[in-house]
């Protein structure tokens, strides 16, 4: 049975150019290392995931662009307005985890997920979220089983090296103010006829919160620390 792949697939594991040049960004403003910076930028290809794995041939182009909404909302949720990283981080992981192949379409999948990033293009990493989703023939596929899943979080903190670098140089964060946060988990996947199971999911989201402005998401961030 085809499932929506979660960020600690398969899909997506292989960074883009774009995504390596974040990494630096991220690495510069977190860690203030060089040794840090070249650590991520030569092993950025596997390091932002749990699971391990070569990206389905399925999966979604890294350089896709988010298309413009098909007719109707679908069920990708709009962005909150939220100030605090922490919030926000759980919530896109929600949004992230969850899907309805029964109300929405791939368009609507990815459009409503574009939503959520940050609209400051030196920053943003799309690539490192449309990578998630599955192509359209995948996509289809799984409507036709019925298939969706919802999300439950259990946790979020801050990476303790995010921590001690913001103690180390606590005004390095206002350049951008990017937060690394890591969320754990758990989706729930179902499908036609009964159909279903559940996995525990983890995953470490770049968020930016600039004062006086909503968050909004940056990437999916290479795991910096536990």
């Amino acid at each position: 049975m085809p499932r929506f792949p979660s960020p600690l697939s398969g899909y997506g594991t292989a960074w883009s150019a774009k995504g390596r040049v974040l990494v630096g960004v991220f690495v510069l403003t977190v860690l203030l290392t060089v040794a840090g910076l070249a650590a991520w930028a030569s092993g950025s290809g596997g390091q932002g995931h749990d699971d391990t794995g070569v990206p389905s041939p399925g999966s979604a182009s890294v350089s896709e662009s988010a298309p413009k909404p098909a007719p109707g909302t679908g069920s990708v949720p709009k962005p909150p307005q939220l100030a605090d990283p922490l919030a926000y981080a759980k919530a896109a992981a929600v949004m992230l985890w969850s899907y309805d192949t029964r109300t929405t379409s791939r368009d609507q999948q990815l459009a409503g997920m574009n939503a959520w990033m940050t609209t400051e293009t030196k920053y943003t990493d799309w690539s490192s979220l449309s990578a998630q989703v599955p192509d359209p023939v995948l996509w289809s596929r799984m409507a036709d089983n019925a298939q969706y899943a919802t999300a439950q979080i259990t946790e979020a903190h801050f990476p303790s090296a995010f921590k001690q670098a913001l103690a180390e140089n606590p005004s390095a964060i206002t350049e951008a103010y990017i937060y690394a946060v890591t969320v754990t988990g758990k989706q729930q996947i179902s499908w036609k006829k009964g159909g279903g199971g559940a996995e525990d999911r983890s995953l470490t989201l770049a968020v930016q919160c600039r004062p006086s402005h909503d968050c909004s998401l940056v990437s999916l961030a290479p795991r910096v620390a536990p």
